[in-house]
């Protein structure tokens, strides 16, 4: 863990309690006079706390110095999502972070399942997580979209990912991707696009949707 997350990083003095007490104590070991990093990935600020008290409930930290750190992938990309299981969304949600997607859409498109609700309060968590593994600097935003045409209203620029001979390669300047959900996407929603703006890969092979996220996010970002 390169840091860690807490609201109020900034503040002169912290004190830490629940969990955060006990990946300090119990986890990390640390001790009175031990260094910690921590951010509140609002301000995009690295500060530097001292460990100056530690008891069986609380661990009191006083900030020493704080510097602008910004870790995040040289190119944006916003994804739009079809809502797909949101079993599988949590499974490969770390993996896009740490690749550095500065945002995700979720969209109820035609073939998506209606009773496929979205924990907004689970991801962020989970993207918490992540990015204090990564050194991320600045939270994913996360949003919802009634469905695919007033999402294209918010983001005329988008791309549909499909089958297509118009190739998506890694010198492609694209900023903004809608992938569909398992069965692909309603023709009708495939008319909302003109054909240069839907790209495809150079395989045969057929990716589920979480799989075409990531390539797609390697692709553009990495």
């Amino acid at each position: 863990m390169l840091y860690l997350y807490h609201k109020e990083a900034g503040e002169p003095q912290l004190t830490l309690t629940g969990d955060e007490h006990r990946y300090i104590f119990k986890v990390r070991r640390h001790k009175i006079e031990d260094t910690l990093y921590l951010r509140n990935l609002e301000d995009g600020l690295l500060y530097r706390y001292l460990v100056t008290y530690i008891d069986k409930r609380s661990v009191i930290l006083e900030l020493k110095e704080s510097q602008t750190l910004a870790i995040k992938a040289p190119k944006k990309l916003h994804i739009g999502w079809c809502i797909i299981d949101s079993k599988n969304i949590e499974k490969v949600l770390p993996s896009l972070n740490e690749m550095g997607v500065e945002k995700i859409t979720f969209i109820y498109c035609k073939r998506s399942q209606k009773s496929f609700k979205i924990d907004f309060k689970r991801l962020k968590k989970i993207l918490l997580n992540s990015s204090q593994q990564s050194g991320r600097s600045e939270m994913m935003i996360l949003e919802m979209a009634e469905d695919l045409k007033s999402f294209l209203h918010e983001n005329p620029t988008s791309k549909m990912l499909n089958f297509s001979e118009n190739r998506l390669t890694a010198q492609a300047n694209i900023d903004t991707v809608v992938i569909g959900c398992e069965g692909g996407f309603h023709e009708d929603e495939v008319s909302l696009f003109s054909p240069e703006d839907i790209i495809g890969f150079d395989t045969p092979l057929v990716l589920k949707s979480e799989s075409a996220v990531c390539a797609v996010a390697s692709k553009i970002l990495l």
